[in-house]
């Protein structure tokens, strides 16, 4: 970055008052905030995206602050990120402890609150490590630069003639230093920085790193452990009501007519209808129930025909858009040796986040401040302005870290409900979804159809590849081995539930899909597995963690592993910019109708590693949600109702499901991170599919696999 750049892209301020002075733009919120902050120096940029109406007076851009280092020498560094239990709040402050020379200690971080910090964009995509670290590297870069610059301005002496080290600047020709808490101190810093500016800021090198890349533990962990963090579900105002919703009998369902009497004798409960939604807001949640109850057996509803699941892949089918092969994929599978066809079938799953969604909502006159939990804040913001008809500033939306998201909390559902409550009741009001409201009203990962098609040259290699992925999305779909004539296509259809992301997205389904089907080609090529795909891979990062997955789970051996019903199979992807390959052991019972995972280990590269227990931890959580969504999970309904909206009903893993796990971190100093907390999902299911053919010689072509073992395809 050039001097130019950095005059056009940072202003300091020396004292919080500053910054708030009017004619800035900062809202009521942003200057509270920055009081309580203290004195000392907030790094501001511009020409960056930020939630709010700030602008750089004449140009038109967006201020956003990133930094403020205070007199104590606290660094307090602003994200619109959102902790959900993947670590981001450790690795962002690992990335400004880094760049800025200080300890981790010495960094808190304010996070996702849409009047102070900025909007960096949703959690999900894996975007938070390629995205948002370097963003706030380069701005902790920058500081220390302009700390330093400020020092050689203050002490007379040459540009860049100083070093920066553990939050202290040394100029050792001079025998001088100072700390960055005594610069906050400094007067008339803005004015030091004008008169030298640094040229250049690079962020450090991995070779570099003393923090990033070493074991940092999430902040705030014993809070966490000892109950004392407080979750959106743990949110209390003053003089805070509880509300509770009546949900429709079933999916399309319209209000026809309700009798809000029988809540009458219910003084302390009020009763808010409008349109079709019907809500209560009382002292506790029990009375607030009960009032829903009592006024919701009085409402009849105009329900509309709904397909069941045992109809969905019929269904999706009927209800989808057309598509074509293109000529040269179809000429090549007719003029192939051999043809193979297959489709195989995914269905719907729920997140199952431990907390259900939850949001308290508090009106001042014509403001709005929800405390909700949320993957997108800003989606939040906008979804109570669209509902409220407010301006963006009148609406603050705050997301304590919740707990977990898997890409199904985008939407605001829980905090427009909660809002409607309060501004009728004048108060404050709590509202916490139960898991049968998770199950039935938040949307769900896409059910899906994949149809494929594959072909085999003369020497079994491959010649032409086709997929249509009807519905579940397009993540993942495309094909990373080595074929002359291919293309995949995703195909819309009429979705009978609702429908959003998920953890990988659609990539969990294409790679189920593919990896089985790639299992398929081998064996009609009289190829082993392993070694056909290491035809079809170019050298490279994907076969890299092929074959250690490979190497760790000792795949050359297996046959001296084998026995009556143990089978062995593998599988390999990338999504994200990140590369995975799994292997999997199982024994399978045909007449017990039993899938038992003994052992599933897996290789995972993202690039440099930040924070490898993190990291550790984000593939072992993968792996056990894939595990869910291959073997057990599917959501059941019939007549627009969901029929096994319980953890009795709906199976996640349990203790007992959960096999030896093994994970090979492939750790790529020379390649930039990007992130871990999606790909290690997509190998689980194809691995087990492949394991299970090993086994017993069916093939499953549908998740989740129990309940088909009895039933080849």
């Amino acid at each position: 970055m050039t001097g130019d750049e950095l005059t056009d892209r940072t202003v300091v301020a020396e004292r919080h008052d500053r910054v708030a002075a009017p004619g800035h733009g900062l809202d009521s919120d942003r200057r509270a905030f920055l009081e309580q902050l203290g004195a000392g120096v907030l790094i501001t940029f511009a020409g960056v995206a930020a939630t709010g109406p700030e602008r750089q007076h004449g140009t038109g851009r967006p201020i956003v602050a990133r930094l403020h280092i205070g007199e104590d020498g606290m660094v307090t560094v602003m994200t619109g990120k959102v902790e959900v239990g993947q670590g981001s709040r450790a690795q962002l402050t690992q990335a400004a402890a880094e760049e800025l020379g200080v300890a981790p200690s010495l960094v808190r971080m304010v996070m996702a609150d849409t009047a102070l910090t900025p909007d960096d964009g949703g959690t999900f995509g894996s975007q938070t490590t390629p995205r948002t670290v370097p963003a706030v590297r380069q701005a902790a870069a920058t500081a220390r630069r302009l700390l330093g610059a400020m020092a050689c301005a203050l002490w007379d002496v040459e540009t860049d003639s100083v070093t920066v080290t553990d939050g202290v600047i040394v100029h050792a020709a001079s025998d001088r230093s100072v700390t960055f808490a005594a610069m906050a101190q400094t007067g008339d810093l803005a004015q030091a920085v004008r008169r030298v500016t640094p040229e250049d800021v690079e962020a450090a090198r991995v070779d570099q790193w003393k923090v990033m890349g070493e074991t940092l533990p999430r902040p705030g962990m014993r809070d966490i452990v000892t109950g004392a963090h407080r979750y959106p579900s743990d949110i209390v105002r003053p003089g805070m009501l509880y509300g509770k919703v009546l949900r429709p009998p079933s999916y399309g369902a319209r209000l026809l007519a309700i009798d809000l009497a029988p809540a009458a004798g219910m003084p302390e409960a009020i009763v808010v209808h409008d349109g079709d939604f019907v809500g209560c807001a009382a002292p506790n949640s029990w009375l607030a129930e009960q009032a829903v109850e009592a006024v919701g057996r009085t409402a009849r509803w105009e329900e509309q025909a709904h397909p069941s699941s045992d109809e969905l892949f019929g269904y999706l089918k009927d209800n989808a858009s057309q598509g074509d092969v293109p000529r040269h994929v179809s000429d090549a599978l007719a003029q192939a040796d051999r043809q193979l066809e297959a489709c195989y079938e995914i269905s719907y799953i729920q997140h199952v986040p431990m907390e259900p969604r939850a949001a308290v909502a508090e009106w001042d006159g014509d403001r709005l401040t929800v405390w909700t939990g949320s993957q997108v804040p800003t989606r939040v913001q906008g979804e109570l302005q669209e509902a409220f008809h407010l301006a963006e500033d009148q609406v603050r939306v705050i997301i304590p870290d919740t707990g977990g998201g898997f890409g199904g909390k985008h939407s605001g559902e829980a905090a427009v409900e909660a809002a409607r409550l309060a501004r009728a009741t004048g108060c404050p009001v709590h509202l916490l979804w139960t898991r049968h409201e998770e199950f039935t009203w938040a949307y769900f990962r896409p059910a899906g159809v994949i149809e494929l098609r594959g072909a085999l040259d003369g020497n079994g290699h491959l010649a032409a590849y086709h997929c249509f992925n009807i519905n579940s999305g397009g993540s993942g779909i495309q094909t990373p081995y080595e074929v002359p004539h291919h293309e995949a296509t995703e195909l819309e259809s009429e979705p009978p539930l609702r429908q959003g992301s998920y953890r990988a997205l659609a990539a969990t389904a294409n790679h189920f899909a593919r990896e089985s089907f790639m299992d398929e080609l081998a064996t009609a090529a009289g190829a082993e597995p392993l070694a056909f795909r290491r035809q079809h891979l170019p050298a490279g990062r994907l076969r890299d963690v092929l074959e250690a997955a490979a190497e760790r789970f000792g795949w050359a051996e297996r046959d001296t592993r084998r026995g009556d019903g143990i089978g062995f199979g593998l599988s390999c992807g990338t999504e994200k910019g990140s590369f995975v390959a799994a292997c999997a052991e199982v024994f399978v019972d045909r007449q017990a109708g039993v899938i038992e995972v003994r052992q599933l280990t897996e290789a995972f590269e993202c690039g440099a590693i930040i924070n490898p227990p993190n990291l550790q931890a984000q593939v072992e959580g993968a792996i056990i949600q894939g595990l869910g969504g291959a073997l057990s999970e599917a959501v059941t309904f019939e007549n627009g109702r969901i029929t096994n909206a319980t953890l009795a009903r709906y199976r996640v893993p349990r203790f007992p499901d959960v096999p030896p796990v093994e994970v090979v971190l492939v750790n790529r100093p020379d390649l930039e991170s990007v992130g871990g907390g999606e790909t290690p999902i997509v190998a689980v299911a194809p691995a087990i599919g492949n394991a299970v053919f090993d086994a017993c010689g069916v093939r499953l072509r549908r998740m989740p696999m129990l309940g088909h073992v009895l039933r080849p395809t």
